[in-house]
């Protein structure tokens, strides 16, 4: 390559970066739109709680997904992002948001996502109404506060992955 191809080249990526010389930190840090279940119907988890289906109904009605925060390994300090939807559907509690970049926890929770090394939920509520079944806690009613990211999910099945956002790709 040539002096004036390589000149060329690098005023390319400066007109590409915004005419700074530096790199565009939109693309660097930019939300993560995230989608995946939080709770499972009928699964127990590893400490022999099992949600029952509708549990999350009059929760979910007083407060909507806005409602409901998005933390970083259940730490309060730490929000990572908003949940702009959480349904129940016939498989579990549906969730979907973004991880923000409005803090240094919140990138790092991003790149651990992105990368694969964290992509667990873990639900923070307060339990209204449960039954003992033998050794299982059964949940009838949950009063949800927030779903975690969390590198080891309490219940195993209750992960997320990175979406394209406005959609949903259950299953």
């Amino acid at each position: 390559m040539s002096s004036e191809q390589r000149r060329t080249s690098g005023e390319d990526e400066i007109r590409a970066a915004g005419g700074t010389g530096r790199p565009s930190l939109a693309t660097r840090h930019s939300p993560l739109n995230i989608e995946g279940y939080a709770s499972l119907w009928g699964v127990a988890d590893l400490n022999g709680d099992v949600v029952q289906a509708g549990a999350f109904a009059d929760s979910l009605a007083r407060t909507g997904a806005q409602g409901v925060r998005m933390l970083s390994q259940h730490d309060a300090r730490t929000v990572v992002g908003v949940w702009e939807e959480i349904v129940e559907d016939a498989r579990g509690l549906f969730v979907r948001g973004r991880i923000e970049d409005w803090s240094a926890e919140a990138r790092f929770a991003a790149a651990l996502s992105r990368a694969g090394a964290m992509d667990g939920l873990s639900i923070g509520y307060r339990t209204a109404r449960s039954r003992r079944q033998g050794r299982l806690r059964v949940l009838s009613g949950v009063d949800l506060w927030e779903v975690s990211l969390v590198t080891f999910p309490m219940l195993p099945g209750a992960r997320f992955r990175p979406s394209q956002g406005a959609g949903r790709s259950r299953g």
